[in-house]
Parts: structure tokens; C-alpha cells; sequence
């Protein structure tokens, strides 16, 4: 959705820099508000894909 690897997210989470919802099944569910607002702060572009 954002072109962001999946373990960037989590990272992101577990540094609190996102929150994260923890399923029962393990899982983690982000706000895609949140990642927004990240990329958006750190001047990434999630668009382009990186080398």
C-alpha cells in the first residue's frame, strides 16, 4: 500500500514512532494515518522505490 517492507512498520512500532493493535492471532494492525504522517515528517517518499 505504502511500498514500505512490512518489517519497517513493525520496526516503527516497537520504536513507538506508530501505534500498533495486536491481534489475538499475533498479528499487528496500523493506522494508515499513522504511517502517513511518519513518511510525511521524515521526508520519505513512499512512492519511489528504493535501489
Amino acid at each position: 500500500m505504502f511500498r514500505v517492507n512490512p518489517k519497517t512498520v513493525t520496526r516503527w512500532a516497537r520504536a513507538g514512532k506508530i501505534s500498533a493493535i495486536k491481534t489475538l492471532g499475533g498479528h499487528r494492525r496500523f493506522k494508515a494515518s499513522e504511517i502517513e504522517q511518519l513518511l510525511a515528517t521524515t521526508g520519505e517518499d513512499a512512492a519511489a522505490p528504493s535501489a
